[in-house]
This record gives structure tokens, sequence and C-alpha cells, in this order.
């Protein structure tokens, strides 16, 4: 089941004072902060790529794969704290490396 617009929007609204925003990709939607990856939504939930600023803000948070084949990310269920979601989307990135430049 593909993830919902209604609930990428929602997710984006909650991250704004992060500056996030969603790109569809695959039949779902990649988020990005500052032009980095850091998560994505599948089957209307939050998957955050596993970091330990990420681990370190959301002890407990089960990590699971959000599609098959895919590596274990940190499944995010409550999605209501704004605070924490921006807080969270900043940490990730700021431990993930840069984007590479595209070829032109």
């Amino acid at each position: 089941m593909a993830s919902s617009k209604q609930f990428v929007d929602y997710l984006c609204d909650q991250m704004a004072q992060a500056k996030v925003s969603a790109r569809r990709m695959f039949g779902e939607y990649g988020l990005y902060c500052g032009g980095v990856y850091f998560a994505c939504v599948c089957d209307d939930t939050l998957f955050v790529k596993p970091t330990g600023a990420g681990r370190a803000l959301l002890p407990g948070c089960p990590e699971k794969p959000p599609y098959a084949g895919a590596k274990p990310y940190l499944a995010v269920e409550e999605v209501e704290d704004a605070p924490l979601l921006c807080q969270l989307a900043r940490a990730t990135c700021a431990e993930l490396p840069p984007p590479k430049a595209r070829k032109k």
C-alpha cells in the first residue's frame, strides 16, 4: 500500500522548522533536510536512517526495513511531537555524509 500524500504533507508540516521536503520515489516518498536524504515514508510509516544521534533521541525505537531487501531504519511511530521530529531530522543529517555532486 502506497503512502498517502496527506500523511507526507503532515510530516513535512511537522518538520517545517527543519526545512524538510519530500520527493516522490518509487511509489513512496523520500524526505530531505538541507538536501540530504535522511528518511523515507513507506506504507504511511516514517522510517529514518539509523544514526547514533537518532537512536539517542528515540531510545527503544524499533528498527525494521521500510521495504523488502532494505537495511533496517528507525520506524518512528509517534509523529505528533514536532520539536522532537525537527531535532531528529537535524541530528540525523548532521551524522550523514553530504550529498554527492550530480554530473552535468
